[in-house]
């Protein structure tokens, strides 16, 4: 094989040919990234809130007392997750909720989220996990607040510090 066409994959992604973009550039911007992720499943998980109780942006479900509860936690857990205020509590309660929202209403239906229509929650619930893990990122209300001299949230990595060698330290 020609070593011009050997591509170091572990420092840098190849864009076009011969142009490359470092890991380092690409992980600077990972914290910002979380935020986007978490408002952007915020928005879509205050829809299905809204669905229920306001019906809007489209009629949901005939409401049982059961649905009363989920139709609160998605659109109040969803604005607080907008704003990023309360994530790590917020997050880990939306997760055991969609787990749980799946067990009971999909999982009986099939083994196969696809089949069962379950694949949402159990997408929602493991993004929610994650946010739970990660954080808010930079753009969110727990940030604003934290106060100086107190630890701050762990920055998020693609690669476990261990792996990124002097670098990441």
């Amino acid at each position: 094989m020609n070593e011009r066409a050997k591509i170091d994959i572990s420092n840098s992604v190849a864009i076009n040919q011969g142009s490359s973009l470092d890991l380092a550039t690409i992980e600077q911007f990972t914290p910002y990234m979380l935020s986007v992720l978490r408002i952007v499943v915020a928005l879509l998980f205050l829809q299905h809130g809204l669905e229920k109780l306001i019906g809007f942006p489209a009629h949901g479900p005939a409401m049982t007392p059961l649905l009363w509860v989920q139709a609160g936690l998605e659109t109040f857990g969803g604005l607080l997750l907008l704003f990023g205020a309360f994530t790590r509590p917020v997050a880990f309660i939306l997760s055991g909720n969609m787990a749980i929202a799946y067990f009971m209403a999909h999982f009986p239906k099939s083994f196969f989220p696809a089949v069962n229509g379950g694949d949402l929650a159990v997408l929602f619930s493991f993004v929610f996990l994650f946010i739970f893990f990660a954080g808010a990122g930079p753009w969110s209300i727990d940030k604003m607040l934290r106060k100086r001299g107190s630890p701050p949230d762990r920055e998020v990595s693609p690669r476990p510090r261990h792996l990124l060698g002097t670098q990441g330290r």
